[in-house]
């Protein structure tokens, strides 16, 4: 009698890196909000704390104004420089990806460092649907915001489209059809903190 035989195929687990931009002023705050202290924690080790605890290893800051003060407060981060910083997220955005590019991240989930609501727990359900052909986004009743997370194979693509203070969203509009949107408003919460008190 013949054996039988059942091949299993492997599957390589994906390699996803959390990158959390924290390189603007914050003019209307008053002071750079990577440097904001919420619940006794500063936002850019809060945010890099919502990537680690969700299970991503690999955590990339971008800084830009008062960089050497961020890095001060949270020297156990790995921070690239975005020198182009007062041109708007998009150049955070740029500078990150392609810092990335470098690395053998296959995907990447996007913090921006001025939304402390948005959880562990959320980053989990976006980086569960990471490939190197994914864009994923966060769902708020309907609407899409953070966490975002894009697959490698869309970097270029993104970094290309990216201006001023839009980040990834033209880009996204212009792949509708290709966006995951994760319902995340039970775990999570996008609201950004523009002024104090807010």
């Amino acid at each position: 009698m013949p054996r039988i035989v059942t091949l299993r195929r492997t599957v390589d687990p994906v390699n996803i890196a959390g990158l959390v931009l924290a390189a603007g002023a914050g003019r209307r705050y008053g002071m750079p909000k990577a440097l904001v202290i919420h619940d006794g924690v500063p936002l850019v080790r809060r945010a890099a704390t919502a990537l680690r605890t969700a299970g991503l290893e690999q955590i990339l800051v971008v800084v830009g104004a008062q960089s050497g003060r961020v890095r001060a407060i949270a020297t156990e981060l790995e921070f690239v420089e975005n020198p182009a910083w007062e041109t708007g997220m998009a150049s955070s955005l740029r500078t990150g990806l392609d810092a990335l590019t470098a690395t053998a991240a296959d995907a990447a989930v996007v913090l921006l460092v001025d939304m402390p609501g948005v959880t562990p727990a959320a980053v989990r359900r976006i980086a569960a649907f990471a490939t190197p052909e994914a864009l994923v986004t966060g769902g708020y009743a309907g609407r899409r915001s953070h966490p975002v997370l894009l697959g490698r194979d869309h970097w270029a693509g993104v970094s290309a489209t990216a201006t001023g203070d839009r980040g990834a969203r033209d880009y996204l509009r212009a792949h509708a059809a290709q966006v995951r949107v994760v319902p995340v408003d039970d775990v999570a919460d996008d609201t950004d903190m523009d002024v104090p008190g807010a």
